[in-house]
């Protein structure tokens, strides 16, 4: 078949960011590779697929070639019979010149299923470990209360199924090893990690909790728990529904960082917010928790309403040099559950709103514990809340807990710790 040529245009763009291109399977096909070209130097385009039964995988701008097959399929798509009758290419028109972006789209219809690749995720070595020493709440001498415990972990990080460069197993161990109790897997607009992450989890001897990032050019929100795909075609109101009625979270993310800040108008606003992403590298910089103040609307001096603070690493590669759990989130979650089970627990104390966020796992903590905050290694910084103002004096001190968002900052206001 002879390739589909065309050329985007900005009007395209502002029509619509996500176009598609269809073409015809027939039913002796038992493999498809479909390749996209461009002059990467004047544009970017995003690349997904669609079946005739629906969404069969997104990897963004990470890669100009996917294959689906009915045993495997690169990351970022998802596995499984080929069916005849119309597939869709769906392009995300990320950046568009002027002049308009020509793009030539090959599809291959193969009679047998291509081999796996050596560097596919499946063929990668993978050991089980043994867990790390103890829970994090244990190395930090964190009281348990009533059936519930403290974890830490990260609610944002990706993968090869995205734009990260390890395996869902890679990313466990790194995570594991930096001494996380649970971790979200959030790869942009794609649910094929999810099969991997028990697995993962059993072996890197690490909750990992189902996730992920709805990433669009106004902002991205990550969708948490075992809630399927999520339509990031579709306006955010919808996102926050289905993901409410699926028994999920929908976390805003970076809502002020650079070009991926928040700009979506919604009806209805989700009280998760990731305040704290990796990128408030100031955190004299007041701007993350004057847009939470905003978003909350509680009308209170300092205050954030109802807004329940996370915090994300976004992990994509080590190189880049913020590892998973920095900043670290910390929920307060039922004791003894495993696999989904705990992961589900995870995502149950987010939506309650029992969480906290600290620079690093062993850094200054700041925790509402029943009646009462709890300051951690926080000898010297101050507590600060819409009513509150008090200098902590100790290792580990209890204050009476007052509503709203509160934080330990130095006495130069660097935020080092903040509780819902």
């Amino acid at each position: 078949m002879a390739p589909i040529t065309g050329t985007w245009t900005l009007d395209d763009r502002l029509a619509g960011p996500v176009r598609e291109v269809s073409f015809e399977v027939g039913p002796r096909t038992a493999a498809l590779t479909v390749r996209l070209a461009y002059d990467r130097s004047a544009g970017v385009l995003d690349l997904g697929c669609a079946g005739p039964y629906g969404f069969r995988g997104w990897s963004g701008g990470a890669r100009s070639e996917f294959t689906i097959s009915p045993a495997w399929a690169t990351p970022g798509y998802l596995p499984g019979e080929v069916e005849p009758g119309v597939w869709r290419v769906l392009l995300g028109l990320y950046r568009v010149p002027a002049a308009g972006l020509p793009y030539e789209i090959s599809v291959i219809r193969h009679a047998r299923p291509p081999a796996v690749p050596r560097a596919h995720p499946s063929r990668c070595a993978r050991v089980p470990r043994a867990a790390h020493r103890e829970p994090a709440a244990a190395r930090r001498g964190l009281p348990s209360l009533g059936g519930f415990q403290w974890l830490a972990g990260d609610l944002h990080a990706h993968t090869t199924h995205s734009d990260g460069s390890l395996s869902v197993y890679e990313l466990a161990c790194v995570a594991a090893d930096r001494g996380l109790d649970f971790l979200a897997v959030t790869d942009h607009n794609t649910v094929s990690h999810h099969a991997e992450l028990p697995s993962a989890s059993a072996l890197a001897g690490i909750v990992l909790v189902p996730g992920q990032e709805v990433t669009t050019d106004l902002g991205h929100a990550n969708a948490l728990g075992d809630v399927g795909w999520v339509d990031f075609r579709r306006p955010p109101d919808e996102w926050a529904r289905a993901v409410r009625d699926r028994g999920g979270v929908l976390s805003v993310n970076h809502p002020v960082a650079a070009d991926c800040a928040w700009r979506h108008p919604m009806s209805e606003r989700p009280r998760t917010v990731e305040l704290w992403h990796w990128s408030w590298w100031d955190r004299t910089w007041g701007a993350p928790l004057a847009w939470g103040q905003a978003w909350g609307e509680d009308g209170e001096p300092e205050g954030t309403g109802d807004v329940v603070a996370v915090g994300g690493g976004d992990f994509h590669r080590p190189e880049e040099g913020h590892p998973p759990g920095a900043p670290t989130t910390w929920v307060l979650a039922e004791s003894g559950g495993r696999g989904a089970e705990a992961a589900g627990a995870v995502v149950r104390a987010v939506a309650e709103g029992r969480t906290a966020v600290s620079a690093s796992p062993g850094g200054p903590l700041l925790l509402r514990h029943g009646e009462e905050f709890l300051a951690v290694d926080a000898d010297g910084l101050v507590l600060w809340g819409p009513r509150t103002r008090a200098v902590v004096r100790g290792d580990l001190v209890r204050l009476p807990a007052r509503p709203g968002l509160h934080r330990l900052e130095t006495p130069a206001n660097e935020v080092m710790a903040m509780c819902s």
